[in-house]
């Protein structure tokens, strides 16, 4: 996948993950036109996991 650009979109968090996550372990999620990035809320500026919505898809499907 290609750079995708996550400096304008907003960042969701979890409302189950209280303020500082639920033990500190919280991920962010943005929906980034064609992509959905993936971050760690602790390290906002760190790394950025990039998946396409079909791939997004299948992940929260074999959650449930």
């Amino acid at each position: 996948m290609s750079t995708v650009d996550v400096s304008n979109d907003g960042w969701r968090k979890s409302s189950r993950s209280g303020n500082n996550g639920a033990g500190g372990n919280c991920v962010e999620v943005a929906f980034a036109g064609p992509a959905v990035a993936v971050r760690d809320s602790k390290v906002p500026d760190g790394a950025v996991l990039a998946f396409d919505q079909r791939a997004w898809a299948s992940f929260l499907a074999s959650l449930r």
